[in-house]
């Protein structure tokens, strides 16, 4: 007997404005807050805007044309299968126009998070192209550091330990391993910006954000989700700043209605950083969030989030696959919603 569906943000009568893309997602890679500590570096969310008929039909195509059985299309079984290259091919050039897949490196993603969480107020923008400002700096810590070795990872993991929620250690113990961990990665003279970065981080700042997470501060993102920045830049990538986007996602429990709403208002708050590039005359009303809403499944009843596991599955084992035509869903068109 399955449990019930949790999360989502079902669309209320009075959201959806517009032209609207419906969309199914999935992820890959995600290992709750075991950020460091995992077999998968990387995590990757993709997105198709498949109708059901399509979808059925690409596995359909896949089990009968390329003889997977219903277990194989997982995607490492799938790689791993009689003609899998020939199956690949099809099936990425089937999605070609249709599907978007993010890619989120999850040793940058803990930077941005030190610099976006602890430099700056924390914001469900972080982590995201609303929050640009902040991308060079944390870019610079993340290619300096990483030449460093074991204190790089002990500054990284220092961090996880600060900020995570469930058997954390005493807040002054944590604060004092963040602050050796850092100074021992200062030693190493990281450059201007790097440098920076790291002198900017303060005791009392540190420790006021930490309190905030401890009181449950629900203006303050989870420091250590990345599907909530992932969803957005995909939100974001469909919409152009000319559609409402209604997403279909695989259950996550990441994905509460509280934490949606907030990100939903984020996202209407920053029209005009997420219409960049596009047509201001079809731009979204102001104050209307791209995010129109997020329905939860069970992806073993719907073909459209099935798809976009797998798609996710073989972008996460092959990041190479991910060309521009996946990392860009197809431009607006008046013959397309």
């Amino acid at each position: 007997m399955r449990s019930p569906l949790q999360g989502g943000l079902p669309p209320g009568g009075a959201v959806v404005v517009g032209a609207v893309v419906r969309i199914a997602c999935d992820e890959s890679g995600f290992s709750g807050t075991n950020l460091l500590h995992s077999t998968a570096p990387v995590i990757t969310h993709a997105s198709v805007d498949l109708a059901a008929d399509e979808a059925v039909a690409i596995i359909t195509a896949l089990r009968s044309g390329f003889r997977f059985a219903p277990h194989e299309l997982k995607s490492g079984r799938f790689l791993r299968g009689s003609g899998a290259q020939e199956a690949l091919e099809w099936f990425l050039a089937t999605l070609a126009g249709r599907a978007h897949v993010h890619l989120i490196d999850k040793e940058f993603f803990l930077v941005t998070r030190i610099v976006d969480f602890l430099l700056t107020e924390p914001s469900y923008a972080a982590g995201t192209r609303l929050a640009r400002e902040h991308h060079p700096a944390a870019l610079a810590l993340y290619a300096a550091g990483r030449s460093t070795g074991s204190d790089w990872t002990a500054f990284l993991s220092a961090f996880v330990d600060l900020v995570r929620m469930k058997r954390r250690l005493p807040v002054d113990q944590t604060v004092r391993r963040f602050f050796q961990a850092r100074d021992a990665l200062r030693r190493h003279g990281l450059g201007t910006v790097a440098d920076a970065v790291l002198g900017g981080l303060r005791p009392n700042q540190v420790r006021a954000v930490v309190a905030r997470l401890d009181a449950d501060d629900r203006t303050v993102p989870p420091p250590l989700e990345p599907l909530l920045p992932a969803l957005a830049e995909t939100v974001l990538s469909w919409s152009g700043g000319q559609r409402q986007v209604l997403v279909t996602h695989d259950e996550q429990s990441a994905l509460t209605a509280d934490r949606l709403t907030r990100l939903q208002r984020v996202l209407a708050a920053n029209g005009d950083a997420s219409a960049a590039g596009g047509n201001r005359a079809a731009a979204l009303p102001t104050g209307v969030s791209p995010l129109a809403g997020l329905v939860m499944v069970d992806s073993r009843d719907d073909p459209r989030v099935q798809v976009a596991d797998l798609l996710a599955g073989v972008a996460r084992r092959m990041p190479g696959i991910i060309d521009d035509a996946l990392r860009q869903p197809p431009p607006i068109s008046p013959g397309r919603p």
